[in-house]
């Protein structure tokens, strides 16, 4: 297997990201790394008025991940990320520029911002997608009852959807490992999640 292995977790709101991210760690002797969410001072407002908040939050977890990517880079050891930088970008930026709630002038300096800061980034060895259907998101966020998710609109979680599988059948230059995760129970389907990590481990051999 690959030294000093450096995975990036992907996937939409609410999939499973942070458990696996975990439980991956725990089982691997990796070093899980996570996003920054419930100390984010953005997120209850961005959830409330997306137009006047997106740039504010997407520059916050720009900054996070950088932050928090760099320091994998250097790690002596194997670590997982909870979200990588890419999705930044790729998903939740581009989504939202898409959606007309951030406009070209703040879509452009992000995007400028983001190629600068991530020429210096080392790339993950391998990505994880963590997918999941619409219904399947949407029922897992409700169980977890976090305050600023409950006036999340299920159709900015299938925009997103969309915006995933169109960034993921494009990577090229990492290799991906799909995860389809409806029907799965990451708590209960012990099996399950051995195969898929040793699916992760034959990735990086």
């Amino acid at each position: 297997m690959i030294d000093n292995p450096f995975i990036g977790l992907a996937g939409n709101i609410g999939v499973g990201k942070t458990t696996f991210t975990e439980i991956a760690a725990e089982k691997l002797g990796w070093f899980p790394y996570f996003e920054s969410v419930d100390d984010n001072p953005y997120l209850g407002d961005f959830y409330g008025d997306m137009s006047r908040w997106s740039f504010n939050l997407q520059v916050y977890f720009l900054h996070k991940r950088f932050k928090s990517h760099y320091e994998m880079s250097m790690s002596n050891g194997g670590v997982i990320q909870d979200r990588t930088i890419y999705e930044d970008v790729e998903i939740f930026a581009r989504n939202l520029h898409e959606m007309k709630f951030m406009d070209d002038r703040d879509w452009d300096n992000y995007r400028d911002l983001f190629g600068i800061m991530t020429s210096y980034l080392r790339k993950p060895d391998l990505i994880v997608y963590l997918k999941a259907s619409t219904d399947t998101l949407l029922t897992r966020i409700k169980s977890r009852s976090r305050d600023y998710e409950k006036t999340i609109d299920p159709e900015y979680l299938h925009t997103l959807n969309v915006a995933y599988n169109k960034w993921i059948s494009n990577i090229q230059d990492i290799p991906v490992l799909i995860v389809e995760t409806d029907g799965f129970n990451i708590f209960e389907d012990e099996k399950e999640l051995d195969s898929i990590i040793d699916e992760l481990q034959k990735k990086l051999a």
